[in-house]
C-alpha cells in the first residue's frame, strides 16, 4: 500500500513540474473543449489523466499467428488511431466530464471500453484487427500509417462493433458533405429515402434513429510545414465541445493531440513499450497503464507536421448541429483561407458516395514487412490545401 501510495505521490509532484513549466501566459489550457485556468491545477491534471493511453505493447499473441508480437516501431499511429476513437467511446457512454480516480471502482462500461482495445485477437479495436484491416488500405502488417489511412481502418472496424453501433466517417478532399453524413447515420426503413437532400438541422418527417458520430477530417496544412495562416483555425478546433483530438505529430513519430496553451500543443506520446495486459473476457481490467501518469508532452504548434486529422465526436443530433453552427462561425466564415469545407449537399462531380459495408477480411497476418528499411517509406495522400 505505501509503495502504491509513493507512486501517487511521485505522479501527483510529476504533474506539479508539468504545470510549472507551462509558459507564462495569460490565455487559458484548452483540453478537448474544455477550458482550464492554470490555478485550476487539480481539474486539469484529473482530465489529463482521465484520457485514456495506448501505447506500444510487446509479447502479445502474434498477429494474424505469424506476424509480430509487439508493435515498437511501426504501431504509434495506431495506437494514436486508438486513443481518438477511445475518447469518442468514453463521451458516448460515460459522457465528457468522467474523470477516473485510481481509488475509485470504475463503471462496467468503463471496463468494457478498455476490452475493445485490448491487444488480443477478438477485441474489437485490438492492434490486432487495425493492422489486418490496414492490409484492405494497401499496408502491410507491420508499415507504418499515416493520419488518413488509420481513419479508414477506424471506419471500417466501426461496422463490426454492434455494442457501440457508431459511424465513423471521413472526409474527402477537405470536405465535410451533410448528406453523405446522414446515409451513414440514419436507419431508415425505406431506402430511397437515404438519396434525399437533408438542411443542416437534418429535419425530417421519417423516423429515424441518431447514431453517435465520430467525425475524421484528413488535411495537410502546408507542404513541408504547417502553413501559419492556418494556427489559429487548427487551435479552435480543440475549443469546441465536440473535440475529440487530433491525428498527426512529425514525420514518422505519431502524436495523440489533446488541446493546446498559447502557441503549444499538448499530446499523449505512444512511444513507450509496455507489456501487453491478459485480462479474461468480461472481467476488470488492470488499467494503471492504460492513463498516462507522467508529464503531458507539449511542442510548438509550428513544429507539426502539416499532415493532420482532425477528430470530433457528435452523441446526438443537436451536438451535430451545434458542430456545424460553430464551423460556420469560427473557421469559416472568419477565416480567409478555409481549412475544410462544410457543405449540404453530395457535390455533382463527385462519383456516387457508398455508405461504407462491412469488408471481407482475408488475411493471415503473414504479410508483414520483413525489411525494418521498409518501415518509414510511405507517403499520405492528401489534397494540399490552397494557399
Amino acid at each position: 500500500m505505501e509503495a502504491v501510495l509513493a507512486k501517487y505521490e511521485n505522479q501527483i509532484n510529476l504533474f506539479s513540474e508539468f504545470l510549472e513549466d507551462l509558459p507564462d501566459v495569460d490565455e487559458p489550457v484548452w483540453i478537448l473543449g474544455a477550458c482550464y485556468d492554470l490555478k485550476e491545477k487539480s481539474e486539469l491534471l484529473s482530465d489529463v489523466r482521465s484520457r485514456l493511453w495506448f501505447t506500444y505493447r510487446k509479447k502479445f499473441s502474434p498477429i494474424g499467428g505469424t506476424g509480430p508480437s509487439s508493435d515498437a516501431g511501426w504501431g504509434c499511429m495506431l495506437r494514436c488511431g486508438q486513443m481518438i476513437l477511445a475518447q469518442a467511446l468514453v463521451c458516448r457512454h460515460l459522457g465528457r466530464d468522467w474523470r477516473w480516480d485510481p481509488e475509485k471502482r470504475q463503471p462496467k462500461e468503463y471496463h468494457r471500453i478498455l476490452h475493445c482495445f485490448l491487444d488480443k485477437k477478438d477485441s474489437c479495436y485490438s492492434i490486432h484487427q487495425m493492422a489486418q484491416m490496414g492490409v484492405g488500405e494497401g499496408k502491410s502488417v507491420g508499415e507504418w500509417y499515416g493520419p488518413n489511412t488509420v481513419a479508414q481502418v477506424l471506419k471500417k472496424l466501426a461496422l463490426f462493433d454492434d455494442w457501440n453501433t457508431m459511424a465513423v466517417y471521413v472526409s474527402m478532399d477537405n470536405t465535410v458533405v451533410i448528406e453523405d453524413i446522414s446515409k451513414c447515420l440514419f436507419l431508415i426503413s425505406h431506402f430511397n429515402e437515404l438519396h434525399r437532400p437533408i438542411v443542416s438541422c437534418l429535419k425530417t418527417s421519417m423516423p429515424l434513429d441518431w447514431r453517435p458520430l465520430l467525425l475524421v477530417i484528413p488535411l495537410r496544412m502546408g507542404i513541408n510545414s504547417i502553413n501559419p495562416v492556418y494556427i489559429q483555425a487548427f487551435k479552435e478546433c480543440f475549443k469546441m465541445p465536440q473535440s475529440c483530438g487530433v491525428l498527426g505529430g512529425k514525420p514518422n513519430l505519431a502524436y495523440y493531440f489533446i488541446g493546446f496553451i498559447d502557441d503549444e500543443l499538448i499530446y499523449l506520446d505512444p512511444h513507450t513499450t509496455q507489456q501487453a495486459v491478459d485480462t479474461e473476457s468480461g472481467s476488470a481490467v488492470d488499467d494503471q497503464s492504460y492513463h498516462c501518469q507522467r508529464t503531458p508532452h507539449r511542442m510548438k504548434i509550428t513544429s507539426l507536421d502539416p499532415s493532420v486529422a482532425l477528430g470530433f465526436f457528435c452523441k446526438s443530433e443537436e451536438d451535430f448541429d451545434s458542430w456545424c453552427d460553430l464551423v460556420q462561425q469560427e473557421l469559416l466564415k472568419k477565416r480567409n483561407l478555409r481549412m475544410f469545407e462544410l457543405v449540404e449537399k453530395h457535390p455533382s462531380h463527385w462519383p456516387p458516395f457508398v455508405p461504407p459495408t462491412k469488408p471481407e477480411v482475408q488475411t493471415t497476418g503473414a504479410e508483414f514487412i520483413e525489411s525494418p528499411d521498409k518501415l518509414f517509406e510511405s507517403e499520405e495522400e492528401f489534397e494540399i490545401l490552397n494557399v
